[in-house]
């Protein structure tokens, strides 16, 4: 459930990694772009003929013509009222990288020109260090619109040096979209979200996984198979060459750290720098079932979190003056919405993802505390704004709930016996209900996957063989629980882990924490790090929200009858 981890999640297999000698070798091969080289390298296969040097050719030879094509970048489609000035274009990437001669599809690019302005001197002109690629995550999350947060005062000294450039990955938006179902079909509200599902609610939703496994095969035929991690890689060397960087500086987001970290590991001659912010477990053996029981049991620490500052601001919501009693509140909502959705539209289904959003942004807190303040006072009208889904964002959805669900299937295997699942999260649900079945049910066509798997590659660069690198991870995130970005930092070599202390926001770089903003600027404006990693205070708690004076709060034991 990832960036949405929407979820990330994950079985034992063994490790693998690329043989020594294919980072010098691939370095070679993308020295050169004469059409003699390149039509070499297509036709003569590696003497093992191994699947992995057909496609670390196919990477060179894709890479060498985007270098020569360039990107043409124009005005964005659809989106010729843009702030500031984006641009868009398209690379070209193939869809089999052990194909490089085969399909090609073309992934959507933006880009804003480094501004050379500083924003603390106007008198000054920055030096450009050339591009900065950015992806926020999912999978199945565009980072197309990325260079406007040059606007941002937040960004602006980054936005002076560096051309902001975001980027659509294959299978999203424009980038070849992918599909599993009819969109109209996709959001079904009102929906349940029992903590403690019926057997029959069980095969109803195994059903469901069964055919939307069957509907991603058949939408999208062979071409399914190639939408994995280890392509989202690849592509992003094909962007570097295509934006004429030698080296690539990046950041990447939750799942984007993910296969920057496979990038890292495929191709560490070909970086400068790179941030990770907010760091999936890159372990083969967590990718990705074992990662979505870590992030199920995070999650439940972080809905305990948000009770407890509901309860703090008792006088304010008036859910309880403990965790527990605002949990039973949670819970009286809950049995409400069960018997009667919210305006038709929420029911405990939509209540459950509204408040899961909470537990990946605090800054969400005040909203949602007032919603279910409001809700159980008898207005619903805040929780409706706030948690009902919007037939006009279904096609959005849908897609980046495709690609999710694709390139998690497709990237390891994966539990085929239902009795696993349910073994493993029945246990893990007694402990932790809040987020547990409902990460199961996102992940589950994993189980009735068609098609091939790969092999998760073991991620890991030994000393002087990658530039040093920054990891950004707040202490109690859920949706990439802390340990992540240890084990991440472990086996990157030269990394350094800066975390936010007592801190549970995904997402850290850009945000209001100046003390973690000051070591991603340091880095990448003079590639200057901690010496052996460093601690930031947590930002502060957000502000409750004065709730209206007219109604009195309910109490949080009286008992109120189902409408």
């Amino acid at each position: 459930m990832l960036a949405f981890l929407n979820r990330p999640a994950k079985h034992p297999f063994g490790r693998h990694r690329a043989p020594k000698g294919f980072a010098m070798r691939a370095a070679l091969l993308y020295s050169a772009a004469g059409s003699l080289l390149l039509s070499a390298l297509t036709a003569a296969p590696d003497s093992d003929g191994s699947k992995a040097a057909a496609e670390l050719r196919g990477t060179a030879v894709a890479a060498a013509r985007a270098k020569a094509a360039g990107i043409d970048f124009g005005p964005c489609p659809d989106a010729q009222d843009l702030p500031g000035s984006m641009r868009c274009g398209t690379v070209t990437v193939p869809l089999d990288y052990a194909q490089p001669d085969g399909r090609q599809i073309e992934l959507a690019v933006g880009r804003a020109r480094a501004t050379h302005k500083d924003p603390h001197n106007s008198k000054r002109k920055v030096r450009r260090q050339g591009a900065l690629v950015y992806n926020p995550g999912g999978p199945g999350a565009s980072g197309l619109y990325f260079p406007l947060v040059g606007l941002l005062p937040e960004w602006k000294r980054i936005a002076a040096a560096y051309d902001l450039v975001g980027y659509a990955p294959r299978g999203v938006g424009r980038s070849a979209p992918l599909s599993c179902k009819d969109p109209k079909q996709f959001f079904k509200g009102p929906t349940q979200s029992p903590t403690h599902p019926s057997e029959s609610y069980k095969k109803e939703r195994i059903a469901q996984a069964k055919a939307y496994a069957r509907g991603c095969a058949e939408r999208a035929g062979g071409a399914l198979r190639h939408y994995h991690s280890l392509n989202n890689a690849r592509d992003l060397d094909v962007l570097r060459a295509a934006l004429g960087e030698e080296r690539l500086t990046f950041m990447g987001s939750s799942y984007g750290t993910y296969f920057g970290a496979l990038y890292a590991t495929l191709f560490p001659a070909h970086v400068r720098r790179m941030v990770f912010d907010s760091a999936v477990d890159p372990d083969p053996a967590q990718i990705w079932y074992r990662n979505n029981l870590d992030q199920s049991a995070a999650f439940e620490d972080r809905w305990r979190d948000f009770r407890k500052w509901m309860a703090r601001h008792h006088e304010v919501y008036g859910l309880g003056r403990t965790a527990r009693e605002v949990r039973r509140s949670y819970e009286r909502a809950r049995a409400r919405l069960a018997v009667e959705p919210a305006g038709g539209k929420v029911g405990p289904g939509q209540l459950q993802g509204a408040f899961l959003q909470a537990g990946y942004y605090d800054d969400q807190w005040p909203h949602r505390a007032h919603a279910l303040s409001a809700y159980l006072r008898g207005d619903p009208g805040p929780l409706v704004e706030q948690a009902e889904q919007h037939p006009e964002a279904a096609v959005e959805a849908e897609n980046s709930r495709a690609v999710y669900v694709a390139v998690e299937c497709n990237d390891a295997p994966w539990p085929t016996d239902w009795e696993v699942w349910d073994r493993d999260n029945t246990r893990l649900a007694r402990v932790a209900p809040f987020e547990t079945w409902d990460n199961v049910w996102t992940n589950l066509p994993c189980a009735y996957w068609e098609g091939p798997r790969q092999r998760p590659l073991d991620v890991g660069t030994g000393p002087g063989e990658l530039p040093p690198t920054l990891i950004l991870a707040a202490e109690r995130d859920a949706a990439t629980p802390y340990d992540g970005a240890r084990e991440l930092h472990r086996r990157l070599a030269g990394s350094v882990l800066v975390t936010e202390r007592d801190a549970g926001a995904h997402g850290l770089a850009g945000g209001p924490n100046a003390c973690v903003n000051g070591h991603m600027e340091a880095y990448l404006l003079e590639g200057r790090l901690p010496g052996r990693g460093a601690d930031c205070a947590a930002r502060p708690e957000p502000k409750p929200q004065p709730q209206p004076r007219s109604a009195a709060p309910e109490q949080p034991g009286a008992e109120r009858p189902l409408r």
